[in-house]
């Protein structure tokens, strides 16, 4: 064997690593996100049940909550990641929204997507995109 072939060998083995590592990194971003959710919806919800805050802020709340989850998942995974964080991010996002959707269809009866469900999936993958981009600008 000559040592070109060995050299392609050994590149193509480090992108095989790279990018099985970075498909980890990708899922444990979408894991914070989840996690971070869970917390915070916990949180909103003893809120609402124990004090006047109105069911009103649901939608705005839960809009709020999906982002900063999402950016700080995507963020935290664009760190480690270090390149291509737009693309990352957004991944993260539709990961996210996609667990949260196919969750939902299986709880609720009825389920189907509307103008919310459209915008809370675009919220998801604009954030994770940004939080991309911010994980990999920090140093």
């Amino acid at each position: 064997m000559a040592i070109s072939d060995i050299n392609s060998i050994k590149k193509i083995e480090d992108i095989t690593k790279e990018k099985s590592g970075n498909l980890i990194n990708i899922i444990k971003g979408s894991i914070i996100s989840i996690i971070l959710s869970l917390i915070f919806l916990s949180i909103y919800a003893m809120l609402l049940a124990f004090t006047n805050i109105s069911e009103n802020t649901m939608v705005p709340v839960v809009l709020v909550i999906t982002g900063v989850s999402i950016l700080i998942g995507s963020s935290i995974s664009a760190i480690n990641i270090k390149k291509q964080g737009l693309i990352n991010g957004a991944l993260i996002g539709l990961i996210y929204m996609l667990f949260i959707y196919f969750l939902s269809s299986i709880i609720f009866t009825g389920f189907a997507l509307n103008l919310n469900s459209i915008i809370m999936i675009i919220v998801g993958i604009v954030t994770g995109m940004v939080g991309g981009i911010i994980g990999v600008n920090i140093k």
